[in-house]
């Protein structure tokens, strides 16, 4: 085990983060990350529940003097978004991050640091292994796949939770105390693919050094797609060039924007200089475009050794640039009620292949339902209208804000109290799991706060140190009052 974190503060909190960073714990691999924190339970003598999703509920009685206050749930979730630089050798399945310590921050070497959500699962183990600790009622809950659908809040059974209140820990911004969300759906456009004989010139085109992020909170700022800029390079191609297409690829999370984007070319030899050209100055428009909002773009054409084999038909190429092309991305509609507010976005986020089919994934966003189902509808006409399959799920509720809430009340009064000024107090457009628990339990008072983490999602993520610090005494501040609140 290594101790890069040790004499950082709160020394509790890092010292399980840098455990949790140890342990595999991608989306679909958190079974071992589960495991750890039900031993934690078992050792301290807690009680403790893990279900088939391998979601986790560790709950302790209140601090003497505290019997009489309402219970909290502290919630976060287990798994995190496996992203890694393209020139990294890591292994997400059994390697454990490399962390490192910048200054106030901390950061994983060439790879996504999983601050989102591991820090929220940190500091449940650590308000758990405080005996000092002044604190009503707890009920310290870690969900799974929340990265891949919610998965693990839709199949957990909340009647195994009693409190009323809920501080959700899956914010990355200190000082704002989010309370309410938008929701969303996963969805997949599915084009089979017929071949023919090719013979030219092989080609590889190269879509990289894009900024990326998470695709609710930071859609809004312009950032380009990989995948949709892939699909521009091609149809400016096509205009001109009988090219094969061999395959196309780009992206790894429906909800990160994606960063990189590749594809095999074949080029007849007499058009090879003339899709050079088409590429760099296409490629010259997208870098003075993204000048400012994604600077590092850059596009590789290379061309590669004589090729004589398969490619798709012309038909089936057309309709895999179309889709690429001109599905909708990015913010489609603001709020008219909440200025500044994202109300419902798109993110073309993977883009796969085999021999038999080409799959683009979609990660959908909307804090108002129709909203949201009508971009579905768009997506699964126009897929239908190539001749494709299109398919989704992982639907999950928007959480609405609430006039009154007792816990956001108090949530402000101690922030106020603690750092003398007022915290934002904001809906966001990005899905949390409150949407679920608030159709499961109406009624839930809930907050989401955090500390600052920065390119979530991206290899770039970055955990502040005092932010963390500052959180962490915040949330333990506000456990002491709960004795303020009704039952």
């Amino acid at each position: 085990m290594s101790n890069v974190l040790k004499g950082l503060e709160p020394g509790g909190v890092f010292k399980f983060f840098e455990d949790i960073c140890a342990i595999p714990h991608g989306s679909g691999n958190v079974k071992g990350l589960s495991d750890y924190c039900v031993a934690f339970a078992k050792e301290r003598g807690l009680e403790v529940f893990q279900d088939e999703a391998w979601n986790v509920i560790i709950k302790k009685p209140a601090s003497p003097g505290m019997e009489n206050a309402p219970g909290v749930i502290i919630q976060g979730h287990l798994d995190m978004v496996c992203e890694k630089n393209a020139d990294v050798d890591f292994d997400f399945e059994k390697d454990g991050l490399r962390l490192a310590v910048d200054g106030d921050e901390v950061h994983a070497q060439g790879t996504t640091l999983g601050g989102d959500d591991g820090i929220a699962v940190a500091m449940g183990l650590a308000i758990l292994d405080d005996p000092a600790l002044v604190h009503p009622p707890l009920e310290i809950l870690f969900t799974t796949e929340e990265e891949t659908g919610m998965d693990g809040a839709q199949y957990l059974d909340c009647s195994r939770l009693s409190a009323k209140y809920l501080i959700n820990i899956d914010s990355e911004e200190e000082g704002v105390i989010t309370a309410g969300c938008a929701g969303g759906l996963k969805s997949h456009a599915t084009l089979p693919v017929q071949w023919m004989a090719f013979e030219g010139t092989e080609c590889r085109l190269d879509v990289s050094g894009l900024l990326g992020g998470h695709s609710g909170t930071e859609i809004h700022l312009g950032r380009a797609n990989a995948n949709k800029l892939m699909g521009r390079l091609l149809f400016g191609l096509n205009k001109e060039i009988d090219f094969g297409l061999v395959y196309v690829q780009g992206g790894a999370k429906d909800n990160a924007i994606a960063r990189e984007a590749k594809a095999k070319l074949v080029i007849p030899q007499d058009q090879l200089g003339r899709a050079k050209e088409i590429i760099d100055a296409c490629a010259q428009d997208i870098k003075n475009e993204y000048r400012t909002a994604d600077p590092g773009v850059c596009i590789a054409f290379t061309e590669g050794a004589a090729y004589e084999g398969d490619a798709m038909t012309f038909a089936s190429a057309q309709k895999v640039i179309y889709l690429l092309l001109n599905t909708p991305y990015g913010v489609q509609s603001m709020s008219a009620e909440l200025p500044g507010l994202v109300e419902s976005s798109l993110n073309l986020g993977v883009v796969t292949m085999d021999e038999e089919s080409v799959t683009l994934t979609w990660a959908l966003r909307s804090s108002v339902s129709s909203r949201k189902w009508l971009i579905n509808d768009q997506l699964m006409y126009m897929t239908e209208m190539l001749g494709g399959t299109y398919t989704y799920g992982g639907d999950y509720p928007a959480w609405a804000y609430r006039s009154q809430s007792q816990l956001r009340d108090l949530a402000v009064e101690t922030y106020e109290d603690m750092f003398g000024k007022k915290p934002k107090v904001c809906t966001i457009h990005a899905g949390l799991e409150c949407g679920l628990f608030a159709e499961k339990m109406p009624q839930a008072d809930m907050i989401s706060i955090g500390p600052d983490i920065k390119d979530i999602h991206t290899p770039g993520e970055r955990l502040s140190i005092s932010s963390t610090k500052r959180t962490y005494e915040y949330v333990c501040q506000m456990l002491k009052s709960f004795g303020r609140l009704e039952q």
